[in-house]
């Protein structure tokens, strides 16, 4: 196995990761991470069967579980309550009360909310060039999503404050001044969750908290920290990574001259998906072995950490022709973007829909849609999105 050295914060790595992908996955499925101390999977074989296979998982072991300290235990109380952290017997029951609620019947009937805020947001687009980021990548899930929880939508950008504090525990660029951001972000988010779940005790609604609420199973129900814990998730779950590939997949189409031609009805399904294999939200995802495994001619020892890289595994040439190409034209077939096994992102549906109903719509009213200025990435790892998109609406 090659031992190779790449800083996640280094510039030349956040604009363009994929060459050192490339670089990792010449040397085998697997390869170790000097800066991370972590053996990595790079191939859409070796990551997918790493995701499918039950003797890795999530969950912290119990002997690898490290002290928390003080200033941090607010978050990890949060944590603690995280299906996307926790294996089963816990995962199952917290996924299957979750989905009872969250069904796609109720996430396709957001459809026409869909169309109908992409037109608005696209209503008030400023004369001249604008950050479509802030103006229509940011604005359009995070509203989706609080109409979908039922929570005030005129508190978006609050919403987005706290999570874009919460989700900088998982950066590379992580610092003490970022743990204080994400606990107080952790606290503020508490309070008006809690406040929120108990109103919908008192007075039900048709929405996701009260459906949340209302799920049972086996005379077992969500606690009050569990749906906190679980509408927070939801909540930045079903609009971080969404923005992200809002952005990254206009600026896909733009650089590559296309438009709405990729995005008729019977094209734009194939689009989307390629939007989310080639240059997707979320790049490293790490399970720990629960057991001894051998696994591509690698021995991981019970309570080791691999890291899966999602994005190296959606440009495998094994697995896709000429990978690096945006190639909306290719047959749909799952990617990794989403994760897999029983971890496979509960929001999926949603963040589809979202791209299949408002990329037709903008790039529908906005024809000559064009960049005016060269767009780059922020300073994000292990997520990966613009600091912003200029564009000209035409």
């Amino acid at each position: 196995m090659q031992s190779l050295s790449q800083s996640p914060t280094d510039p030349a790595f956040v604009q363009d990761p994929y060459p050192f992908y490339e670089r990792a996955r010449a040397g085998g499925k697997l390869f170790f991470w000097e800066d991370y101390g972590l053996v990595c999977a790079t191939s859409a074989t070796a990551v997918g069967a790493i995701l499918r296979d039950r003797r890795f998982g999530r969950e912290v072991p119990a002997d690898r579980r490290p002290a928390v300290p003080d200033h941090l235990k607010p978050f990890f109380a949060v944590e603690a309550h995280s299906m996307l952290e926790l294996e089963p017997p816990r995962h199952t029951r917290l996924r299957a009360l979750v989905l009872r609620a969250f069904t796609s019947r109720r996430i396709a009937a957001l459809g026409p909310e869909i169309a109908a805020l992409s037109h608005d947001l696209i209503d008030r687009f400023p004369t001249g060039d604008l950050d479509l980021l802030r103006a229509f990548a940011t604005r359009l899930p995070v509203t989706i999503i609080c109409r979908l929880l039922g929570v005030p939508e005129e508190r978006g950008d609050d919403l987005l404050a706290w999570s874009n504090a919460m989700v900088g525990m998982y950066q590379a660029r992580r610092t003490r001044a970022t743990e204080d951001a994400a606990v107080a972000a952790t606290e503020a988010f508490v309070a008006f969750m809690r406040a929120h779940v108990e109103a919908r005790r008192s007075r039900p609604a048709d929405d996701l908290i009260t459906s949340l609420i209302a799920a049972e199973m086996e005379g077992e129900k969500l606690s009050t920290d569990e749906l906190i814990t679980t509408c927070i998730l939801l909540l930045n779950a079903g609009h971080e990574a969404t923005v992200h590939t809002i952005g990254n997949g206009v600026k896909a189409l733009l650089e590559n001259r296309m438009g709405g031609e990729v995005l008729t009805p019977d094209r734009v399904e194939a689009t989307v998906e390629e939007i989310f294999r080639q240059d997707p939200p979320l790049h490293l995802f790490t399970r720990w072995a629960y057991e001894d495994i051998e696994m591509a001619g690698h021995s991981f020892r019970k309570g080791d950490q691999v890291g899966c890289l999602l994005a190296a595994a959606n440009r495998d040439p094994g697995a896709w022709d000429d990978p690096s190409r945006f190639n909306p034209g290719r047959p749909v077939k799952a990617n990794l973007s989403f994760g897999a096994g029983l971890h496979f992102c509960v929001g999926a549906p949603l963040a589809r829909l979202e791209l299949q109903i408002a990329l037709p719509i903008l790039f529908a009213r906005c024809p000559g849609l064009s960049l005016a200025a060269p767009p780059r990435y922020a300073n994000l790892y292990h997520f990966h999105g613009l600091e912003s998109l200029m564009v000209r609406a035409g």
